[in-house]
């Protein structure tokens, strides 16, 4: 499992003294207020302890020590934000989205692998899943506790019971 991992995306500045707002991809902006220092590399790299960081509307307020300046703030628009999962205690049966990306879907009653996973969106109250089959057809699988059996990530395994035809659509070419 990957070290380092994505925080948000430094998406604009905030005022004239080098404050950035980053758009944070975590269930919450003030969790990354809570973040002891962040990094601007995937590799991690020096740690960045922020000076401040709030929230605002959604987004979150940092303000990074030697950032005095719109100028000096523009340098920093358009990066991710990483930071150091050895710096994270989640609750117990939490894990991160990127360990859920690349596990295998497989049905938890008949052992039939419908495919891994390569993205998890957020499009309302519940994760949507979507699951690359080996013939390279996509299917959207909605996280919800109804469909999803067990999360092992660990072990690199989903394993679910689909509403009947949720995978099976694009095999009998049916339209929705």
């Amino acid at each position: 499992m990957k070290r380092f991992l994505e925080a948000g995306e430094f998406v604009t500045t905030h005022g004239v003294l080098g404050e950035l707002k980053l758009y944070p991809w975590s269930d919450s902006p003030d969790w990354i207020g809570t973040l002891p220092c962040i990094y601007l590399s995937a590799q991690g790299g020096t740690p960045i302890v922020p000076q401040r960081v709030r929230e605002h509307k959604g987004m979150c307020i940092i303000k990074l020590p030697g950032v005095d300046s719109i100028e000096q703030a523009r340098g920093y628009l358009k990066r991710t934000v990483y930071f150091d999962r050895n710096d994270v205690q989640l609750p117990p049966g939490r894990c991160f989205v990127q360990d859920i990306i690349g596990c295998c879907v497989k049905d938890a009653d008949s052992g039939r692998v419908y495919g891994v996973i390569t993205q998890v969106t957020h499009p309302a109250a519940n994760d949507v899943y979507t699951v690359r089959s080996d013939t390279g057809e996509e299917f959207l699988f909605p996280a919800v506790a109804e469909f999803l059996t067990e999360l092992r990530v660990q072990e690199r395994l989903v394993l679910v019971r689909p509403i009947p035809g949720i995978f099976d659509q694009a095999e009998h070419g049916d339209t929705p």
